[in-house]
């Protein structure tokens, strides 16, 4: 009888015991389906810039996963226009995100300009271009260019061509690319002779120079659009993580990558 009473003093022991643990496992279990997921559509160019801050956020307000779907800023708007599940998208032009707007897919009153850029005339670093001018000479045979059909950089590079009385004369050398890091590439691979870009996108290369800076007036505002959308699954964390983009930590972040803040 003596054994008996031991045994069952031990299963009332291990019973409060069991049940500790299993709310324990299961509290834990909820703090993990609980950790946020963000998918974000960013374009091209900000693609350092923004795995940088995902980093100092999450060390900052915790556990928060990102997922990023970089490209050419039409590309990312037609997606969520397709039904994409993007929580907020970030486009380096006002068009792909006034479209979104105007079918109702971003969330009300959340649609901000955050940064600024600026178009330069990029080509390798031994090459003799001093100036846009320069392109329409015969030394020149490939000059690399976003697809305006998709890519603002695209755009805004054929704006400028244009304002300087070069589009035409140049029309048989473009090569066009899938997003303003291809143009990047094409050029420091010595596939293209000279390509535009961002001024931002020739500050992280080693393998390219400037050649001429765009002056503002030959091409719309170079801005970037933040919006979070309307389906999104995690409106209160994007929310957070939308606001915490025009943080001193943020902002110093993007001024690095060579942005200015809008």
């Amino acid at each position: 009888m003596a054994h008996a009473r031991t045994g069952s003093n031990l299963v009332r022991c291990a019973l409060p015991t069991a049940a500790f643990l299993f709310i324990a496992l299961l509290f834990a279990g909820c703090r993990v389906a609980q950790r946020p997921t963000l998918t974000l559509s960013i374009a091209a160019s900000l693609q350092d810039a923004m795995v940088e801050i995902e980093s100092k956020y999450q060390q900052d307000r915790g556990p928060v996963e990102f997922r990023n779907n970089l490209g050419a800023s039409g590309t990312l708007a037609r997606e969520i226009e397709q039904g994409a599940p993007v929580d907020a998208i970030i486009s380096a032009g006002a068009k792909p995100v006034d479209d979104l707007q105007a079918e109702g897919l971003l969330a009300q009153g959340t649609r901000t300009n955050l940064l600024r850029n600026t178009l330069v005339l990029i080509a390798p670093p031994d090459s003799k271009l001093t100036g846009f001018d320069d392109l329409a000479t015969p030394a020149v045979r490939l000059v690399a260019l976003g697809d305006p059909a998709s890519v603002p950089a695209g755009q805004y590079g054929r704006q400028t061509l244009n304002a300087l009385n070069l589009y035409d004369k140049l029309h048989a050398k473009i090569v066009l690319g899938k997003d303003v890091r291809q143009v990047l590439t094409y050029v420091e691979t010595g596939n293209a002779d000279a390509g535009l870009v961002y001024g931002t996108d020739a500050h992280i290369s080693t393998k390219v120079r400037v050649v001429a800076v765009a002056p503002e007036s030959s091409h719309d505002p170079i801005v970037y659009p933040l919006a979070i959308v309307a389906g999104s699954r995690n409106q209160e964390a994007t929310r957070d993580f939308v606001v915490y983009l025009s943080s001193p930590a943020a902002r110093a972040i993007f001024i690095k990558h060579g942005f200015t803040m809008a």
